[in-house]
């Protein structure tokens, strides 16, 4: 019971609600994060782990970046609750702002931005 509580709590900041609701794009560079929340780098490699040690997300480093993406292809309480999540939020106003920001980052990144 204890370990639900510590997965569900991951949740309990309107940041890292942020950060899953972006990564239901799909597997999203910090710099994409960064870019779409802005907020600093610092402060969202920090959410990103704490996600990452309550089992929510995934990490790939490639070169000196690191890419993330929602732990959803198991079966599993994180994996249930992500999907009805970020169903919902993303149609938060604040969410929806951050995919504005997100995809208007994307319509200008370099494809070399994060190598």
């Amino acid at each position: 019971m204890e370990r639900i509580a510590e997965t569900l709590k991951a949740l309990s900041d309107p940041t890292r609600l942020r950060i899953v609701s972006l990564l239901r794009h799909g597997e999203l560079c910090v710099c994409d994060l960064t870019e779409a929340l802005q907020t600093p780098q610092s402060k969202v490699s920090r959410h990103l782990a704490f996600l990452k040690n309550a089992g929510w997300v995934r990490a790939r480093r490639s070169g000196k970046w690191v890419y993330y993406q929602i732990l959803d292809s198991e079966p599993s309480l994180q994996a249930s609750i992500a999907q009805a999540l970020t169903m919902h939020i993303a149609k938060h106003p604040v969410c929806l702002e951050d995919d504005r920001r997100y995809f208007d980052y994307l319509a200008t990144k370099s494809s070399r931005a994060c190598d």
